[in-house]
């Protein structure tokens, strides 16, 4: 797909109407479809509410929050819309910021098994287009992490292979397709998921070049929202050989579990 750099929200928009079909499948998650995944996840699914709720075919996000490109620079703030879709695969990202007043926007598209970031300044310059390979398995991780996070119902998944390690931490290997990734799930005593870690996305600042290291979203404040538990507060966290860096605060704003119109922000 040729993203234009002068019409991201409109593709944004365009890319979720066409997904948004009717939802004919009103089932609710139920204790039969849980008893197969390991006691952490069961807990958790249980603590945030998804049993005995509809299953997720589809939500829709709302963040806001700040971004640095590089460890020494400075944090900016962000806003962000977002739609993901389950049935057949897809993650539409939707970001705007400033760089030292001047306005940017960018587009994440994961649609198959087929990803591409593209951010624009003013409206005029492109200044990342990345795709490819590692960007496509990078951005199933993305998937798979939104999925733990904001949708755990979806984690009854027959996509996921599930092994236990200990009483609180489990690994998960998702598949979409031909690609599959691994992470790894922490929870705490009360059923939190409060930390997902994956070796499975890359780092790059320019889209081109791509480098291996641990990626890891620590979370919490978990708050209800029309019956189901999220976390409010998220971070996005690189695991470089020097030390841990935050790159990405998410705060929570609005959820909305299998829409049938969209909806702006």
């Amino acid at each position: 797909m040729n993203l234009l750099p002068s019409n991201y929200l409109s593709i944004y928009k365009s890319e979720v109407q066409k997904r948004l079909n009717p939802i004919s499948d009103t089932s609710v998650v139920s204790p039969e479809d849980i008893i197969q995944l390991p006691l952490p996840v069961q807990k958790y699914l249980n603590y945030v509410g998804a049993v005995g709720k509809p299953k997720v075919k589809n939500f829709r996000l709302v963040f806001s929050g700040s971004m640095k490109r590089e460890k020494n620079s400075n944090w900016m703030n962000i806003s962000s819309r977002q739609y993901n879709f389950f049935n057949e695969p897809a993650r539409l990202f939707y970001i705007r910021s400033k760089v030292f007043g001047i306005p940017f926007d960018g587009l994440h598209v994961y649609a198959g098994t087929t990803a591409t970031m593209q951010i624009r300044v003013a409206s005029l310059f492109r200044i990342v287009d990345a795709k490819g390979d590692k960007m496509n398995q990078g951005e199933t991780v993305t998937l798979f992490n939104d999925m733990c996070l904001m949708a755990p119902a979806t984690l009854i998944s027959m996509n996921i292979q599930w092994e236990s390690i200990d009483e609180l931490t489990v690994r998960a290997k998702f598949t979409n397709k031909h690609i599959t990734i691994s992470a790894l799930l922490s929870f705490n005593e009360k059923g939190e998921l409060t930390n997902f870690t994956s070796d499975d996305r890359y780092y790059s600042l320019d889209g081109k070049t791509y480098l291996s290291y641990p990626w890891s979203t620590p979370v919490r404040d978990y708050r209800e929202i029309n019956g189901r538990k999220v976390p409010a507060y998220g971070e996005a966290v690189w695991l470089l050989p020097e030390g841990a860096y935050c790159y990405a605060r998410f705060d929570l704003k609005e959820i909305e579990y299998n829409c049938r119109e969209y909806k702006e922000k």
